[in-house]
């Protein structure tokens, strides 16, 4: 597999070669090189994981883009890998807390009420329902605030693993999403200075079961994001973090998955509900963000409950966002 050049000065990756032990690399163009071997380079904090520099990033990223710049023109004798030499791991390996954000895509949430006949629309027509959810989300961004739940780091993959289907699942599903990785202690942070907050962006895919979503048995409980969410392989990242000063505004990228090479989900994040900085200022007012720390945004439309398709063993899912890069997962059955 060839992975392409990235386009920023520099982005950074968990990565391990020839059966070396994971190590954090600093990505610029088509190579990478540990960060470790930079030291003498530079006064780089927490070489040792991408998690360790980020825990002084402020710090870190000054250093990291004055050496990207140098770097990129002189090599400097440095033991530089080619991309296609290295294996993937996610590139903050492990975070400590997941958060994610449901319903935050307008027409991700319209098209879930039409399609699924379990949302209280008894008694209407698509037509019906469609006006009825447009108006549900209309009324939620002007006055609602962010669903945001909990996912297990052991759902974690690398960008390239395989997805593994779990005995007896019916309805897996794709969910493409930007991820938002933090780079400092947060709490309580006002939605104006959040994003100063964030180191970078990785992209994520939250797998779902859709049958073990509802609980028949307690519906009163609502949703049962533990059995629908968490099984091992079910949040694919990577392939880099990109640092958020290369990024811009996050509310401006293209979000693209295909499965099979068929596009099924094409939208902008311009399509959140609540946008990034909404979603750390609603998070980091009931608990402390730490560095490192993966913030899930939300799906846009063309999951496969809107097709009524879901991943089987031997479909292959690519998931691309502007500026960061391609997952590719190939979905197998348990071992």
């Amino acid at each position: 597999m060839t992975h392409p050049s990235i386009e920023t000065p520099f982005a950074l990756g968990t990565f391990s070669a020839a059966g070396s032990p994971r190590f954090a690399g600093l990505v610029i163009a088509d190579q990478v090189v540990a960060v470790g071997a930079l030291a003498h380079l530079a006064d780089l904090r927490g070489t040792h994981s991408v998690l360790g520099l980020l825990e002084d990033w402020q710090h870190n990223f000054t250093h990291l883009d004055r050496l990207a710049s140098q770097l990129a023109a002189d090599r400097a004798g440095l033991p530089f890998l080619n991309l296609g030499q290295v294996r993937y791991h996610p590139p903050v390996d492990l975070p400590r807390q997941i958060f994610c954000s449901g319903a935050n895509y307008h027409k991700h949430v319209v098209d879930l009420i039409v399609d699924d006949p379990q949302f209280e629309t008894d008694g209407m027509d698509s037509t019906q329902r469609r006006a009825y959810a447009e108006d549900l989300m209309n009324k939620r961004a002007r006055e609602g605030k962010p669903f945001v739940f909990n996912k297990v780091a052991s759902s974690v993959t690398g960008p390239f693993d395989p997805i593994i289907i779990p005995a007896g699942s019916k309805k897996p599903d794709w969910e493409l999403e930007l991820g938002v990785i933090i780079g400092r202690p947060t709490y309580q942070v006002s939605r104006d200075q959040a994003l100063a907050h964030v180191a970078g962006y990785v992209v994520v895919n939250d797998l779902t079961e859709r049958t073990k979503v509802f609980r028949p048995d307690i519906p009163q409980m609502g949703m049962d994001w533990l059995s629908s969410k968490n099984a091992p392989t079910f949040l694919p990242m990577g392939p880099y973090l990109v640092p958020a000063a290369y990024v811009g505004n996050p509310q401006e990228l293209q979000l693209t998955l295909r499965l099979n090479g068929q596009v099924m989900q094409d939208e902008s994040s311009a399509d959140m509900i609540f946008d990034v900085a909404r979603l750390i200022e609603f998070i980091s007012q009931s608990v402390k963000l730490l560095p490192g720390d993966l913030i899930c945004t939300g799906s846009p439309s063309g999951n496969g409950t809107h097709y009524n398709r879901f991943l089987q063993a031997g479909d292959v899912m690519e998931g691309t966002i502007a500026k960061l890069g391609t997952l590719r997962n190939p979905c197998i059955d348990p071992a």
